[in-house]
């Protein structure tokens, strides 16, 4: 049967004893309704609830909601129970120390995410890569261990990473740029690190899939090894009371770079495939001049929007070779370069060799 998380915004006057009554009444007739309630996470100070269940469909979690109190959730994804372990350290209720007959809940699903990304230099010939991973991982694994971090996902590719803690998700980039990479042989090996927060469950129908989104884009386009969010930024200063340590290598966005990041990065995604998609017609979609767009794109890259467009591409084609996912002709085609011999050059110029030799 599968298991579903459910959202709920709750008023200014529920506490976290309510809502143990509360959860209460559901268990009393979740039977009715084919249903089982696991746990549930509550955040007293963003006043929002988070239900895990496993239940028949929607369908039957709204029927017992509402026979139960009556507070009907907002929304309701379906999700994997090892995820929501990963990403939130649980999925049962936690150890009942209130000394009372109510296990009362006061934990909040709210969650820093971090995505450490690494790809082999092109240019290096992949000479040493598969070592410096091996040395990569046992240092970041130990690390992450050490800062109380959840790895959610590890492949090939990078980390994802979940934190309860701001300050441990910060002191975990700081010590991976001091002590980690300054101390290895990077020249084979491109790592860079993106930090956002958020809730489990949006208005989209996987767990964290706006926070997830958010660090994967800020890890491929923006012209920093680390990139913050601008809720890490403040909910670290809020509680440190002292400022993010910022430096030439770790960047802070605004929500206003957040916002068109996204916007941008939203018509890159439904249009870089197409070889016809032109400049004047992504200014246009955006409501950008096309002087404006450049202004844009090259504060938050440090590349013209064409130059990110053909990068973003050999970066896809270059992820389709290592996976042997075609010949070279076909993926110049996929990745949106009408000419072998265009995306042969443009190839060149990037990785200082042609395509056949990298596939080599």
């Amino acid at each position: 049967m599968p298991i579903f998380m459910d959202r709920h915004d709750v008023s200014e006057h529920v506490s976290a004893e309510v809502l143990a009554e509360i959860h209460q009444e559901d268990l009393k007739i979740e039977h009715e309704y084919g249903c089982r309630g696991f746990t549930y996470w509550f955040d007293n100070k963003r006043k929002n609830v988070f239900c895990l269940i496993e239940a028949p469909n929607k369908e039957a979690i709204v029927k017992m909601h509402r026979q139960a109190h009556g507070d009907v959730p907002n929304t309701i994804i379906e999700v994997e129970a090892s995820l929501v372990e990963s990403f939130l350290g649980r999925i049962s209720d936690p150890e009942n120390t209130n000394n009372s007959s109510l296990n009362i809940i006061n934990d909040s699903a709210y969650r820093i995410l971090m995505y450490i990304s690494f790809y082999r230099n092109p240019s290096s010939n992949g000479y040493g890569f598969q070592e410096t991973l091996k040395t990569l991982d046992h240092h970041i694994t130990k690390l992450i261990n050490t800062k109380h971090g959840n790895i959610v996902k590890k492949d090939k590719h990078g980390y994802l990473i979940s934190f309860k803690s701001v300050i441990n998700a910060i002191n975990t980039v700081v010590e991976i740029e001091s002590k980690i990479r300054n101390n290895l042989p990077m020249s084979n090996t491109y790592l860079k690190i993106a930090v956002a927060s958020g809730e489990p469950v949006t208005s989209k129908p996987q767990i964290f899939e706006d926070v997830i989104t958010l660090i994967n884009r800020m890890c491929e386009s923006i012209n920093s090894d680390i990139t913050i969010s601008y809720e890490v930024k403040q909910l670290y200063e809020s509680e440190t009371l002292e400022p993010l340590p910022l430096n030439k290598t770790i960047r802070a966005l605004t929500p206003v770079e957040e916002k068109f990041l996204m916007l941008f990065m939203d018509n890159i995604e439904n249009s870089w495939h197409n070889p016809e998609v032109s400049i004047e017609a992504l200014s246009e979609s955006l409501g950008y001049s096309k002087s404006q767009l450049y202004r844009k794109v090259t504060a938050l890259t440090g590349k013209s929007p064409n130059s990110f467009l053909r990068d973003y591409r050999l970066e896809r084609a270059v992820r389709l070779m290592d996976n042997q996912e075609g010949n070279i002709s076909e993926i110049a085609f996929e990745t949106g370069f009408n000419s072998l011999a265009y995306f042969s050059k443009c190839f060149k110029n990037k990785y200082n060799m042609l395509p056949s030799k990298y596939t080599q």
